[in-house]
């Protein structure tokens, strides 16, 4: 009977190890500064939090290698994917650090210091990565609007070309063959009515 007495024993004494070691590093973040429910920023940090590396650095890698529809895009955030994937295999090493109770508080509130600061590397690096792909987005759009411009003010000018065409070969030589004719019968009229 002793024997589940002890297993139930070891199991809360490693249940709250891991409280004080979640508590050791708690950044006490905001899950609204995490981006996003759906984003690539939020998926990494959650992951990070709840000590998923290996999942975490799979999404980045996955998110790297995915086709994009911007051409350049890769090409930009492929250092800051990288930087990340370093970022997290740090705050890996200082999570799992062992015998992280055997130090003294100073180290420890070093490591702790360290985790934060790579934890808000992290964050800021997935924003800039963030801010890429809605600076291409942005960028996208301008051109497509640069060019239904040009579509429009092309059409503009051929439409006052071909009016301008119209008036100079057709309106201004019936306009010509017109006055031309006017002026000859009023010079015959008046010749007649002189007397010539």
């Amino acid at each position: 009977m002793s024997v589940p007495a002890l297993k139930d024993a070891n199991t809360s004494l490693d249940e709250i190890k891991k409280k004080e070691e979640h508590a050791f590093f708690d950044i006490g973040v905001d899950r609204t500064d995490l981006g996003r429910p759906d984003s690539l920023r939020f998926n990494i940090l959650t992951w990070v939090l709840d000590e998923r590396y290996d999942k975490a650095i799979e999404e980045l890698k996955d998110f790297l290698e995915r086709p994009s529809d911007y051409p350049n895009f890769q090409s930009k955030i492929t250092r800051f994917i990288n930087h990340s994937i370093d970022l997290i295999y740090a705050i890996k090493a200082k999570r799992s650090f062992p015998g992280i109770n055997s130090l003294t508080r100073a180290k420890q509130q070093e490591l702790r210091e360290k985790f934060k600061e790579h934890f808000r590397e992290l964050q800021y690096v997935l924003k800039v990565v963030e801010k890429v792909q809605g600076d291409l987005r942005v960028q996208d759009v301008r051109s497509t609007i640069y060019v239904v411009r040009a579509l429009w003010f092309s059409a503009i000018a051929i439409i006052l070309l071909a009016f301008w065409m119209e008036m100079v070969h057709g309106l201004a030589k019936t306009g010509y063959i017109v006055f031309d004719d006017a002026f000859g019968r009023v010079a015959n009229w008046l010749a007649e009515a002189i007397g010539f």
